[in-house]
């Protein structure tokens, strides 16, 4: 940007470029599903330039004006999902922290944002969102299930079908906190990205590269919190303890998506080691991600290496 505007301009100029985001993003069916992605980017360019009081400003002006056009649940969607991400991200910039701390707070930040949306939607609005998604999610197996009878398949065929879904649906009403969290990391990781792509274009520093993927670790507490809450999940299903159930189950899917990472994060240091392509590098990991088994195997990796460092033993069986 140019150092004749001045920082009123700049900061109208920015919300005005975030107003028009969140418009098309919400009244364009295909491209604004793409132009979400980059809601965040304005608010971050103006909190590293001008600091988290004026990015705070513009998020606010930016939410105002959205509610006039669209309503305050849409403009308060992109708000608490892209808003208040790049109000914290920008700041974290500002402060020159590493990519990791930018990155850890960013989802800290948006974890927590998913949160106080289902709180307003719950308590401000009435809507039970938790229940509204289910009963999306059972109208839409419903409407396949009459699909298959039209078609005249076999209906025992459809009743197993319907059995095996029922146990999903219900494990779905458990796993609300980790939906949440997992919704925060998407948002977290699209703001990142997109900062990371439009910052060298505006001539602008962005934080120091991430480790390589190769390198990434996690602290030994997911591998104890992956035990603990597995003997939480059994004491709480076997003695119909919900609330121990709930937070077990929510605990083991977050530490066993760690241990995921983990395990690829393995797999792509055998990969360098032994010069795999990386076309068949981008397929095994595409199996890993889509096949169940693999799934368990790559997780389990990731655990033992907490304790036991495979990268660090590769190391030294070079030395």
């Amino acid at each position: 940007m140019s150092s004749k505007i001045t920082p009123t301009v700049e900061g109208g100029l920015l919300t005005a470029i975030a107003v028009i985001l969140g418009l098309v993003s919400t009244f364009l069916p295909v491209i604004g599903l793409f132009v979400e992605f980059f809601c965040a980017v304005p608010i971050v360019v103006l909190t590293v330039r001008q600091g988290a009081g004026k990015g705070f400003v513009a998020l606010t002006a930016s939410f105002l004006i959205l509610t006039m056009f669209i309503g305050p649940l849409l403009s308060m969607r992109i708000a608490l999902s892209f808003g208040i991400c790049g109000l914290v991200l920008g700041w974290c910039i500002s402060k020159n922290f590493d990519a990791v701390k930018c990155f850890v707070a960013t989802f800290i930040t948006a974890f927590f944002a998913q949160i106080a949306a289902i709180l307003i939607l719950t308590f401000v609005m009435g809507i039970n969102v938790m229940d509204s998604e289910l009963s999306s999610v059972q109208e839409m197996f419903n409407e396949v299930f009459k699909t298959y009878e039209e078609a005249g398949v076999d209906k025992q065929a459809i009743e197993q079908i319907r059995e095996q879904v029922a146990p999903t649906l219900k494990l779905m009403s458990y796993l609300l906190p980790f939906l949440l969290a997992l919704m925060g990391l998407i948002n977290a990781a699209i703001c990142y990205l997109t900062s990371k792509w439009i910052f060298p274009k505006l001539r602008m520093k962005f934080v120091e590269p991430m480790p390589p993927f190769a390198e990434w670790r996690f602290p030994k507490i997911f591998l104890y919190l992956a035990a603990f809450s597995t003997i939480g999940v059994y004491w709480g299903s076997s003695r119909s303890w919900d609330l121990l159930y709930t937070i077990s189950i929510n605990v083991q899917f977050f530490s066993m998506c760690a241990a995921f990472v983990q395990g690829l994060s393995v797999l792509s240091a055998v990969a360098d080691k032994y010069n795999l392509g990386k076309f068949w590098r981008r397929v095994f990991f595409i199996m890993s991600i889509l096949n169940m088994l693999l799934i368990v195997i790559v997780s389990f990796t990731g655990l033992f290496d907490m304790v036991f460092d495979y990268r660090k033993k590769f190391d030294e069986n070079e030395d």
